[in-house]
C-alpha cells in the first residue's frame, strides 16, 4: 500500500499476533469511559498484509468509547486547535539524533499522508473514522549506530482533542489490534526487511491534538534484548513527543 503523499511504498504491521511484545504504559489524557466491547478480552491480530487497512476485514467491532477533555485543557486551547497541524520538519526535525543518554540514531526515512487510514490496522482506521478524522499522519524510521534496531515513531494528528483522547485510550487498552503500521527500510539504506511475525513493542504518547506512536523491532527479528530495545523505543518516542509538544503548545512554526 502507498503511504505518503508522493506515492513512495510500502509500509508493514508491527507484530503477528502473540508474537508481539505489548508495553501498555504512557500517560492518561482526558477522561475516558469504556463503554463495552464484544467479549472477555479476545484481542484480534494485526494484519498480516496491510494493503487496504480501512476495509471492514477487523476481526472484531470496535467498542463504544465516550471520551471528554480533560477537566486541565488549558484556557487557550480553542486557539492552539485552530493552528495547522504540525509538519513533518516540526515533528522529526533531524536526520542524525543524538538523546540525553549519549546514544545516537539515524532518521532513514521519513513518510506523511493526509490519507491517515493509509498507515493505520484496520481497527485503528475504523476507531478513527467515527469521530472527524485525521488531519496527518507522519511516520519515521530510525535506527541506532549498529544499523540493528528499527523504530518507528508516527504522529497521528486530530481535528478534535476527543478524538485523539479516543485513540489514546484505545491503543493504551489493546495495543494490536488499535496500531499504526511500521515502515520498512527504503532501498539502498542497507537493512533487512524485519520478518513477518517478529516480536515488537508498543508505546504511545498524547499531546495536545496528537497521538505519538512508537514501534520498535530488531531488523533481524530478535526477541532477546528487550530492555535495550524497550530504551531506544521510549527515548526515541520521547524525542518526538517534545517536538510535536512544542509545537502545539505555540512553538513558532
Amino acid at each position: 500500500m502507498t503511504f505518503d503523499d508522493q506515492g513512495r511504498r510500502t509500509s508493514r504491521s508491527v507484530a503477528g499476533g502473540a508474537a508481539a511484545v505489548v508495553l501498555a504504559g504512557a500517560i492518561a489524557a482526558g477522561a475516558v469511559l469504556y463503554a463495552g466491547g464484544d467479549d472477555g478480552g479476545e484481542r484480534a491480530a494485526p494484519p498480516s498484509a496491510v494493503s487496504s487497512p480501512a476495509a471492514s476485514t477487523a476481526a472484531k467491532s470496535v467498542p463504544s468509547v465516550t471520551a471528554s477533555l480533560p477537566a486541565d485543557a488549558p484556557a487557550a486551547l480553542p486557539s492552539l486547535l485552530a493552528r495547522p497541524v504540525v509538519r513533518p520538519e516540526r515533528a522529526f526535525p533531524d536526520e542524525s539524533v543524538r538523546l540525553e543518554d549519549g546514544s545516537r540514531y539515524q532518521r532513514v526515512d521519513l513518510a506523511t499522508t493526509t490519507e491517515c487510514a493509509t498507515g493505520m490496522s484496520p481497527g485503528l482506521a475504523e476507531l478513527v473514522g467515527r469521530g472527524e478524522g485525521c488531519v496527518r499522519l507522519t511516520s519515521a524510521l530510525f535506527t541506532d549506530a549498529e544499523r540493528r534496531s528499527q523504530i518507528t515513531v508516527t504522529v497521528a494528528s486530530f481535528r478534535r482533542v476527543e478524538d485523539a483522547s479516543t485513540v489514546f485510550a484505545m491503543a493504551s487498552m489493546d495495543p494490536v489490534t488499535y496500531q499504526v503500521v511500521s515502515l520498512d527500510p527504503p532501498p539502498g539504506a542497507g537493512m533487512p526487511t524485519v520478518p513477518p511475525g517478529s516480536a515488537g513493542l508498543f508505546e504511545r504518547l498524547m499531546t495536545v491534538r496528537s497521538v505519538v506512536f512508537a514501534n520498535g523491532q530488531w531488523g533481524d527479528g530478535a526477541e532477546t534484548e528487550e530492555a535495550a530495545l524497550t530504551r531506544q523505543t521510549q527515548g526515541l518516542l520521547q524525542y518526538a513527543n517534545d517536538h510535536v509538544v512544542a509545537y502545539e503548545q505555540g512553538g513558532d512554526g
